[in-house]
C-alpha cells in the first residue's frame, strides 16, 4: 500500500486539515504517516487520529517553522523529517511549511502546501520590511518553495500573494482547503461567535472585541488566548470559551447566529467553513481570500474597522429573517469546499510524482 507521510502541528487549523486529508488518503488505500512538530496533541487529539483506520501518529518533538530558534534549529528539523521519511518507508511526503524542505536530501518527492508564512504574514499585519528574526524564516520559505518538488496554496488570493511576495518562479497550485460537517444541534443562544488562534494579531480579534462594546448581544470567541510563540490577547467584552474538541466547537456554531472573522491575514479560515456549514451568517473583513470564497455569501466590512463591524452585526442581528436567509447562502456556498474533494485534488498530485520509495 501507498504509505504519505504528513508533517502537522497540534496548534490551529492545520491539525484538522491534516486529519480530513489523512480521512481520505486512506479511501485510497494508503496509510497516513502523520508527523506532529511543535506542542504534543491532547488526549483528545490523539484519540481523533486514532479513529482513523490504519493512521500511524508520530510525535517528533521537534520545532515547528515559526517556533525554530535558529536557521540551524529549522535545518536540523528539516534532516530529521527527511530521515524519518525512510524509515517509515514513504513514497512521498507533504510538508504543511515550505521552510521544512531544508536542504535536507529528501527519499521521496515533497510536496510542500503553505497554509501560512511570515512574509505574507507581516505583508498584510504590520507593513514595511521585516525584522532580522523573520527574514530568515522568509528566506527559508523562499528555498523551499523552490526546492519541493510541488507546492500547492489553500487558495487562489494567497497563492498570488506568495507569487507577488516571493517571485518563486514557478507555478503555486491552488487546492481549496475542505471540511467533513460536523452535525451538532442547540438553539441560537450566542448572537456572535469567532473561533480559532485568538492570540494570532493577523485574526484582529481586537477589533471584534471592540466592536462587541457597541453590539448589545452576546459575544463569544472559541480558541486559545495565548500561543507557543508567546503571543498573546486580554479580551475585554468578548465571553472566552476557552479551547474546544470539534463536538464542542460544533455547538458552539450551531448556538451562534453570526460568525465573525476579523483577520487582515488568513490563506483560507477553516473556522468560517465550519460556521457556514453550521448555517451561520457570516460577516467577514473585505479581504481578497474572503472575497474568492465566500462572495455573495457573506456581510463584508473593512479590516480594522470596529464600529462598521459593530454596524453590520447589529443590522443582521436585529432582523431574523435576513440573518436566517444569510446564513442559507453560507450553508449553500460550503457545499463546494468539501474534505473528499480536498482529498481527492491532493492525492492527485501524490500520485502524479515519480515512484521513489524509500529504502
Amino acid at each position: 500500500m501507498t504509505r504519505i507521510m504528513l508533517t502537522t502541528d497540534a496548534v490551529g487549523g492545520v491539525w484538522r486539515y491534516t486529519l480530513e486529508l489523512a480521512r481520505g488518503f486512506v479511501r485510497h488505500r494508503a496509510i497516513p504517516v502523520v508527523a506532529v512538530l511543535g506542542p504534543a496533541p491532547t488526549t483528545a487529539q490523539r484519540a481523533e487520529a486514532a479513529a482513523i483506520p490504519g493512521l500511524r501518529l508520530v510525535e517528533t518533538g521537534l520545532p515547528l517553522d515559526w517556533t525554530a530558534e535558529t536557521p540551524e534549529a529549522l535545518d536540523a528539523t528539516a534532516h530529521a523529517l527527511a530521515q524519518l521519511a525512510a524509515t517509515q518507508g514513504v513514497d512521498s511526503v507533504q510538508v504543511h511549511a515550505p521552510a521544512l524542505v531544508g536542504v535536507a536530501t529528501w527519499p521521496v518527492p515533497v510536496l510542500a502546501v503553505v497554509h501560512s508564512c511570515v512574509a505574507t504574514w507581516w505583508r498584510a499585519v504590520r507593513g514595511g520590511a521585516l525584522p532580522a528574526d523573520l527574514a530568515w524564516r522568509a528566506a527559508a520559505t523562499a528555498r523551499g518553495i523552490a526546492r519541493a518538488d510541488a507546492v500547492v496554496a489553500p487558495s487562489a488570493a494567497f497563492a498570488a500573494a506568495l507569487q507577488d511576495t516571493y517571485r518563486p518562479g514557478r507555478s503555486i497550485g491552488v487546492i481549496h482547503n475542505g471540511r467533513r460537517p460536523v452535525p451538532a444541534t442547540a438553539a441560537r443562544e450566542c448572537a456572535v461567535l469567532t473561533a480559532g488562534r485568538l492570540w494570532d494579531e493577523g485574526k484582529s480579534v481586537a477589533t471584534l472585541d471592540a466592536a462587541a462594546l457597541l453590539v448589545p448581544w452576546k459575544v463569544c470567541a472559541a480558541g486559545p488566548l495565548h500561543g507557543p510563540n508567546r503571543a498573546a490577547i486580554h479580551l475585554h467584552r468578548i465571553e472566552a470559551l476557552g479551547e474546544l474538541d470539534e463536538a464542542a466547537l460544533a455547538t458552539a456554531y450551531a448556538e451562534a447566529t453570526v460568525f465573525a472573522s476579523t483577520a487582515r491575514y488568513e490563506p483560507f479560515g477553516l473556522a468560517v467553513l465550519e460556521a457556514a456549514q453550521a448555517g451561520c451568517a457570516l460577516v467577514l473583513s473585505d479581504i481578497p481570500t474572503f472575497r474568492e470564497l465566500w462572495e455573495d455569501a457573506a456581510f463584508f466590512v473593512p479590516a480594522g474597522d470596529p464600529d462598521a463591524l459593530a454596524a453590520t452585526l447589529r443590522g443582521v442581528l436585529a432582523d431574523p429573517a435576513l440573518a436566517a436567509r444569510a446564513g442559507q447562502r453560507a450553508r449553500a456556498r460550503a457545499v463546494r469546499y468539501t474534505a473528499e474533494r480536498m482529498a481527492d485534488e491532493t492525492w492527485a498530485v501524490h500520485a502524479a510524482f515519480p515512484h521513489r520509495r524509500a529504502a
